[in-house]
């Protein structure tokens, strides 16, 4: 082979790598609409064991134990976290992927160093830990997010929509300079004047007595953002629930498994409503996790950089371009960091290129 032949051969192979490298991160996916939900500090014991017989218990404010017992207790863990999370275990973990059961060989853990909430919301939605964001204060996020950062797309713009229950939501993503609604908190939803279902909704979160100033129950912010997707139909709706963190504080063991099960049929909810639009239908991937864990034992209630268990977190994901993998086992580590990074590829965005520093998109999730 002659000189110019062998370059000619080398500039044919660098330009045929350079496309397929471009074709890859421009895959074109089954998935066009992400439904994000997060459930603020549930731990990874109850996901993949269920209840812990040793918290049903008076001091963890188990007012009947025979009835929480009735409604969740089993005689093995697979029973018992199916139980408590029935659409996790019978539709997700048949259809998805889950990830985070240490006893089987998978870690899932945050990256952050702090373990509460807005650090490890923020390093979900941004892909990255910034030591900066280190407090649950409400200071407006300096970095961008993964949502606004779609919502600065053609494709995206009036697509994105943020519902949560924590009033420090439309910090965490700041909500000014993103451009996309959020709401958050007592907060009203104004943009569907017309829905007298929302209207009503808007009355209960200023009539409702407040059990906890700074977030409603769960049912108010979760059938708000139900109405905002049967109307607005929006391709990336983001919902954070926080009663599963509010009830541990409480030392009320009670409250929290009934919680967990709460968000696991607004799962069902969802999912079944997706289904029957088709708008969303075949085209929706799902992705479920919590923002951090807890501690262990009489420790259960609390997180935090001084309870190094509450670092370990699950994930789930579910939708036309996850093969039904199910309960993960012996596989590598998976990090918080990489949730939006995988979000973006899911829709086929490169979110690497523009935010490098942020985790990479976890394979095994996005192979047909």
């Amino acid at each position: 082979m002659t000189i110019i032949t062998r370059c000619i051969a080398t500039l044919v192979l660098t330009v045929f790598c350079a496309v397929a490298g471009s074709a890859q991160s421009t895959e074109v996916r089954a998935t066009q609409n992400i439904i994000m939900v997060m459930t603020d500090g549930l731990r990874w014991q109850e996901v993949f064991r269920g209840a812990e017989a040793s918290l049903i218990t008076k001091q963890n404010k188990v007012k009947d134990a025979a009835a929480l017992k009735k409604a969740y207790w089993r005689d093995t863990p697979e029973a018992r976290r199916e139980a408590l999370m029935p659409f996790l275990w019978r539709t997700i973990a048949k259809q998805g992927q889950i990830y985070g059961n240490r006893d089987k060989g998978s870690v899932a853990h945050v990256t952050n160093k702090f373990f509460f909430s807005y650090p490890g919301y923020s390093e979900t939605l941004c892909g990255f830990a910034d030591p900066g964001v280190n407090s649950n204060d409400k200071v407006p996020n300096p970095n961008i997010s993964v949502l606004e950062w779609l919502n600065k797309k053609a494709s995206y713009q009036g697509k994105v929509a943020a519902f949560a229950a924590w009033d420090v939501f439309p910090s965490i993503l700041n909500a000014p300079r993103a451009g996309f609604p959020v709401i958050a908190g007592y907060d009203p939803l104004t943009t569907l004047p017309d829905n007298p279902r929302v209207d009503l909704l808007n009355h209960l979160k200023v009539e409702t007595p407040r059990y906890w100033d700074e977030e409603p129950f769960d049912n108010l912010p979760f059938y708000t953002a139900v109405e905002y997707l049967k109307e607005r139909k929006p391709r990336v709706l983001y919902i954070s629930m926080g009663e599963t963190d509010d009830w541990a504080h409480d030392h009320n063991y009670a409250n929290y498994l009934d919680a967990a099960h709460r968000v696991d049929e607004y799962l069902r909810v969802l999912w079944e409503m997706v289904q029957s639009m088709p708008e969303y239908r075949g085209k929706t991937t799902l992705i479920f996790s919590p923002d951090h864990g807890r501690g262990s034992g009489p420790k259960w209630t609390e997180h935090g950089s001084e309870e190094p268990p509450s670092k370990f977190i699950w994930m789930a994901f579910m939708g036309p371009d996850t093969q039904a993998l199910g309960e993960r086992s012996h596989v590598p580590v998976v990090t918080q960091n990489q949730i939006a990074a995988t979000l973006a590829t899911f829709l086929g965005e490169d979110y690497n290129t523009e935010v490098p520093k942020a985790g990479k998109p976890i394979a095994d999730v996005l192979k047909h």
